[in-house]
Parts: C-alpha cells; structure tokens; sequence
C-alpha cells in the first residue's frame, strides 16, 4: 500500500511487494529499525505476500510491509467511523483502549496512519503486531493439543484478562477467535470492538448484544440489565473446555437452547441466581422439569480432564456470576502451576537469562498501572465533536515518534485493499438480516 506525504515528512513507498522502500529488519525478535545484517536471511514469515488475514463487523485486516522498517505488521481499517455518535464513540473507545494497553498477552497498537485534513477524514488505520493464526484454527486443526499446551495457552488468557479487568475494562467478546497465537504459543486477547468500562452503578443498564452466543453468560442470555467483570470468566471457562474437548461446549441454534444448554449441564439454577434475570427468562426455567447437575460429564471430555482441570473449569461454569471465580484467583489455581512456570520459564518477556540462570519478576501477573478512563466521551455530544476529537488524539499520539505513515488512496494495492473491505461489508450486512430475523423468531416463540 504505497504512502504519500502530508504536512509532517511521510515515508514515501509501498506496504506491498515490490515496495521502494528500503526494508532492513533484523528478524521477528528485534526491535523496530534495528538494520538487517546484510548476510541474515529474512524468516519466511517476513517474506510472505500482503493478504487479507481477518474479517469483522467493523473492519477488516490486512497482513501488509511496514515500509520504514520491512516488518510485516497487521494493518486493520476502521471504516464508517462518523455514520452516527454511537459508531463514534465506540471506535475512538477501541482505539483509546489499543493505545492503552501496554501487556504482553493483550494486542496493542503500535501506531496510527497520519489522518488526511479533518474534512476529509472518514477512516481510520491502526498497526499491530502480527499474529501467526488464533486459537480457533488451532483447536479445529489436526495439531495434537498437549495438556501442557492448554496450560500455557489458559494461562495467558487470564493473566491478560486479569490486567483488562484490573484497569475496569469488560471485554464482552471473549472467544477463541479473538485469541490470537503464534507458533511459540505466545497468546495475545485482541478485538475490542465490543469492550467497555465497567459498570458501577448496578441501576443502569448495559446492552445485551455482546459475547459471541456460544461463549455468552447466563445473566446476559437471561436479560439482565447490568453485568460484571464475570461474564469475560465464563466465556474463559468455555474455551477451556473446548480447548480440552475439541468441540464447543455449549452449542445450540439459539439464546434459548443455549440456556437449556446451559441448565442441562449445571442443573436448575435457584431462584437466588436468577434475581436480576428478565422474568420471561425466568418463566422459562421454572416451567420445564427440575434439572439435576451432571458436571461428572466433563471428565469425559479429554483425558486431560484431569480432577483439577475439571475442578477449575467447574469454578469458572458457575450461574450465579456472584459466586463464579474471578480471573484474578482463576490464576491461583494449581492446575495452571506448570503453565505458568513453562511461560516464565522461556516465553515471556518480563523474566530474563543470565549465565547463573534465570532471573524472574516479581510479579508474574501484574494489574494495569492505572484505570482506563473514559471521561472523554462525557464532550461527545456531535458527531462532528467527535471527528474532532478522534482527528486530535492521533495527531497528538504521532508526535514525537517515528516518522508518519499515510495512504496514497491511488495505489493500486489501497484499491484492492477497499475492494476486499466492501465485500466483506456485503457479506456482514446479509449476516446481520438474518441475524435479526432469527431474533425476532426468538421473541415471537
């Protein structure tokens, strides 16, 4: 994708093969910038062509070549940004929050594109690290999944859910989708187009359109107005079990099977822990037969289901969202013992060699430094201020770094970048018709 320059001095070249840039990266574990040895060969992974790599509702991602430095990095575009307020507010928050995030198991952005002039400005282009593939390939895949395998990989899911959660943020869209790993088992939470700050005040009321339906809480499926921290642990608790299972755990064709799903398995609820359920959710358990437990199943998932696997699992599948286990003790756990001492051991950055031996942190899973804040979007009340704003904090967060990258819009690469996010618009629109007119089925049942 070839860049053209602004205002400030641009690198001028081409994110795609054939760029005139001067690519000299050192490999996948050196820092940006650092120049190539001229004999060092690039790894095949830097070498592979720019491709489509993911779609979603709001956007789509591109493995491309950073020009300054021949990185291959992600490059997702954020289209439609100024359609209405709401759409404002939730991608300046995604993008805030990408900004923010500074831990190694949560994805983070490691630039912005330069905004053209504000009247111009429609899109917005974010840079990541690029991942290798996420969990749900892996799990789908004939690759053997080793017991310490899902404890290495259940282990930095909530070590970096435990640092989302520390700084008030929900994620509300925790599946193996948007688990992203590379071949060394590196695992990083990524997509926070859903995400939120939590909550305080239990008398307002949060939307029930989040969390893919396999891996959706209770309380939501229930209609509870306001939830916690704990629906995140729960959608954990249903990757561990596929993880351990290779199939989906709770698999039904709608919110109401997914809830009979739900009971077959734990049994009845009672009436404590459904207090703040919608009352039709209500009616709805209470009319069908009392259901007894049958959490003795889980043990047949795997022979990895061992005691203390099942034991972990069955603390984070529990209804009441008030007596499930945080992320925060989940990690205490001593089934994830060994998965914490394989990642510190050689995979994290945190810990490091010398010659005695290793030399380990003194907090294996530390919290944010600070809370996420979100009093910005109390001076959104336009759209119009919120291109303002949105246009002001890249401009800003530019400054004093690297030297900018923009998009030549003439490029025959950004066109088929654009062709590639139109269709996939199409497909999602189609998606969500018939999305919303499954609900609608729902509610007429």
């Amino acid at each position: 994708m070839a860049f053209h320059g602004s205002t400030r001095p641009t690198v001028c070249g081409n994110l795609f093969p054939g760029s005139d840039a001067t690519p000299n990266p050192t490999g996948p574990n050196a820092p940006a910038g650092t120049p190539r040895h001229p004999a060092e060969v690039p790894s095949p992974a830097e070498m592979e062509p720019d491709r489509p790599i993911g779609y979603g509702a709001f956007g789509v991602v591109w493995s491309v070549t950073d020009p300054r430095d021949g990185r291959k990095v992600a490059l997702k575009k954020m289209p439609n940004v100024f359609q209405n307020l709401v759409s404002c507010k939730r991608v300046f928050r995604e993008l805030r929050m990408l900004c923010f995030f500074k831990h190694d198991n949560v994805l983070s952005a490691l630039d912005i594109l330069q905004p053209p002039q504000i009247d111009c400005f429609e899109e917005i282009y974010v840079i990541t690290e690029l991942m290798q593939s996420d969990l749900h390939k892996v799990i789908v895949s004939p690759q053997p999944l080793t017991t310490d395998h899902i404890k290495v990989f259940l282990y930095q899911i909530l070590r970096g859910l435990k640092y989302l959660h520390s700084a008030g943020i929900l994620h509300r869209d925790i599946k193996p989708g948007n688990l992203l790993v590379n071949s060394n088992c590196l695992l990083k939470i990524c997509d926070f187009g859903l995400a939120r700050v939590e909550e305080p005040d239990p008398s307002r009321h949060m939307t029930q359109e989040v969390v893919t339906q396999y891996y959706r809480a209770p309380e939501v499926l229930m209609g509870c107005q306001h939830y916690t921290s704990a629906i995140d642990v729960w959608s954990v608790g249903c990757i561990f079990a596929e993880l351990l299972g290779r199939r989906i755990l709770f698999q039904a064709q709608s919110p109401i099977q997914q809830l009979d799903l739900i009971t077959d398995l734990l049994g009845t609820p009672p009436l404590s822990a459904m207090a703040s359920a919608c009352e039709g959710a209500r009616a709805h358990i209470l009319r069908g037969p009392h259901k007894p437990p049958s959490l003795s199943v889980l043990y047949m998932l795997s022979d990895g289901a061992t005691h203390e696997a099942v034991h972990l699992l069955c603390r984070m599948l529990v209804f009441d969202p008030v007596k499930r286990i945080t992320g925060s003790d989940a990690l205490s756990h001593p089934y994830l013992d060994e998965g914490r001492l394989r990642y510190h051991t050689c995979m994290c950055k945190c810990c490091y060699s010398v010659p005695s031996g290793r030399v380990y942190t003194r907090d294996f899973e530390p919290p944010a430094d600070r809370p996420f804040s979100h009093n910005y979007e109390q001076s959104m009340h336009s759209v119009w201020q919120g291109k303002e704003l949105i246009h002001r904090f890249i401009t800003e967060h530019q400054q004093g770094k690297r030297v900018p990258l923009c998009i030549n819009p003439q490029s025959a690469a950004f066109k088929t970048f654009i062709r590639s996010v139109q269709e996939q618009a199409v497909f999602v629109t189609n998606l969500f018709q018939i999305h919303a007119l499954k609900m609608n089925n729902d509610l007429e049942m």
